[in-house]
């Protein structure tokens, strides 16, 4: 399926961007580099990495799993989202943006982005997990709609995500009727 987007520089990735794409998921969320920016998990995650090309193929090659892409003048990927189909619904996971530009409006327009491609797949929800701890994020994404529904689950660590520096869960937040 082609689509083109509101936005001209948000796209649909492909196998060839998956590389860029795990560079910038592990800087905008481990490491020194991720303390750049506002949505940083290096205080509650050790480690430098947050995915590798191995899970990004995994998570490619499930159906219904696409990545937007938010490119900037240079066709460098600068922003990042992965959707996930399920039935009506779709999970939204791997959001960043990098470090260097958050704040800038880049997010809210992925978002928008991830919202208009649920409407054109007859998705009517968009749901997310994400870590209870992340206050100023969890915030953020009500300011745009998203509701806690309550549902908690547990965040155990994989091997390849990092070392928690502290109990963690996660907190499902969700926008109906996109």
């Amino acid at each position: 399926m082609i689509h083109v987007f509101a936005h001209p520089q948000i796209s649909l990735a492909v196998d060839e961007d998956m590389v860029a794409i795990k560079n910038l998921l592990n800087s905008a969320y481990r490491g020194e580099s991720s303390r750049l920016g506002w949505t940083t998990e290096a205080n509650i995650i050790a480690g430098e990495v947050r995915t590798d090309e191995k899970d990004l193929s995994i998570i490619m090659s499930q159906p219904g799993s696409i990545f937007l892409k938010y490119t900037n003048d240079k066709n460098q990927i600068i922003g990042c989202v992965n959707l996930q189909q399920q039935g009506a619904k779709i999970h939204l996971g791997m959001f960043s943006v990098s470090p260097l530009l958050q704040g800038a409006g880049i997010g809210k327009q992925i978002l928008q982005a991830a919202e208009e491609y649920a409407r054109t797949i007859h998705c009517n929800c968009i749901y997310m997990s994400v870590i209870s701890v992340r206050t100023e994020l969890i915030d953020w994404y009500k300011r745009n709609g998203y509701l806690e529904t309550g549902e908690r689950k547990d965040f155990k660590e994989d091997g390849l995500t990092g070392k928690h520096l502290q109990p963690l869960e996660f907190m499902i937040l969700e926008k109906v009727g996109i």
